[in-house]
C-alpha cells in the first residue's frame, strides 16, 4: 500500500512539473512576442524617412552645388505682370499681407522660369506644402513656403542660407523640383512624388495636379 502511494506521489510530482514547465515556456514565448511584434514587409516607409533619404542622393547634392549660383533671365515684364495679377487674385484666399504675396509670386515666376517648370505649379506644390506660411516647419524639420529640409545648406557649403526667405526658400525648392522633372524624364507625377519623398504612391501628387488644375493653372477660373 505504501508503495503504491509513494508511486502515486511520483506521478502526481511529475504531472505538476510538467504543467508548470509548459505554462512557463507559454509565458515567455507570449513576452518575446509582445516586445517583438512581427514585422509587416508590406508596410510603406514613411515620407520622414524617405524625404529625409535625399541627403544621400549624390545626383541631387551636384546639382544643388551648381544650379543654385546666381543665375539672370531676362523676362517678359508684360506678361509678368499679367500672371502675378492673376495669380495675385487668387492667393486671397490665404489671408496674406499684399506685399508679402507679391514677393511670393516674383520669387515664384522667377526662379519657375529659370529651373523650366511651369510658375503656376509652384503656387501649387506651395499651397499643398505650407499654405504659403513661409516660416512653416514639418514634422521632420522641412522648412518655408516649399519645406525644404534644412541639411542641404551643409551639403553644399551654404550655412549662411535662410530658409525663412522668400526667394531663397523658393529657389531650393525650383532646383528640387527641376531635377526630379529630369530623373523622371518629365513625368510630372513621379516627380512630385520624388520631391515630397513618397515615390510609389499617388496621395501627394494627385493633391497637386488637382490643386494646380482647379485653382492655379493659367487660362482657368480662380475657384474660391
Amino acid at each position: 500500500m505504501l508503495a503504491r502511494n509513494h508511486v502515486a506521489n511520483i506521478s502526481a510530482m511529475y504531472h505538476f512539473f510538467v504543467a508548470l514547465a509548459t505554462y512557463l515556456a507559454l509565458s515567455m514565448s507570449c513576452s518575446a512576442h509582445a516586445n517583438n511584434p512581427p514585422i509587416n514587409d508590406n508596410q510603406p516607409t514613411s515620407q520622414a524617412s524617405n524625404r529625409s533619404a535625399q541627403i544621400n542622393d549624390i545626383e541631387l547634392k551636384q546639382f544643388l552645388q551648381h544650379s543654385l549660383r546666381e543665375q539672370q533671365i531676362t523676362l517678359d515684364k508684360y506678361d509678368a505682370e499679367v500672371w502675378l495679377e492673376s495669380m495675385l487674385s487668387r492667393m486671397q484666399r490665404y489671408k496674406i499681407e499684399r506685399d508679402e504675396a507679391m514677393s511670393i509670386l516674383r520669387a515664384v515666376y522667377q526662379e519657375a522660369k529659370l529651373s523650366d517648370i511651369e510658375p503656376d505649379l509652384v503656387l501649387a506644390v506651395i499651397a499643398i506644402e505650407s499654405s504659403f506660411d513661409r516660416f512653416a516647419i514639418s514634422p521632420v524639420g522641412a522648412q518655408g513656403l516649399m519645406q525644404v529640409m534644412p541639411f542641404w545648406k551643409k551639403e553644399i557649403g551654404r550655412n549662411s542660407d535662410n530658409l525663412t526667405d522668400i526667394a531663397v526658400n523658393i529657389r531650393y525648392g525650383c532646383k528640387i523640383l527641376q531635377f526630379y522633372l529630369q530623373k523622371s524624364k518629365g513625368d510630372l507625377s513621379e516627380a512630385l512624388a520624388r520631391y515630397n519623398g513618397s515615390l510609389g504612391r499617388t496621395i501627394y501628387s494627385e493633391k497637386v495636379l488637382v490643386a494646380w488644375q482647379r485653382r492655379w493653372q493659367s487660362g482657368r477660373l480662380s475657384i474660391h
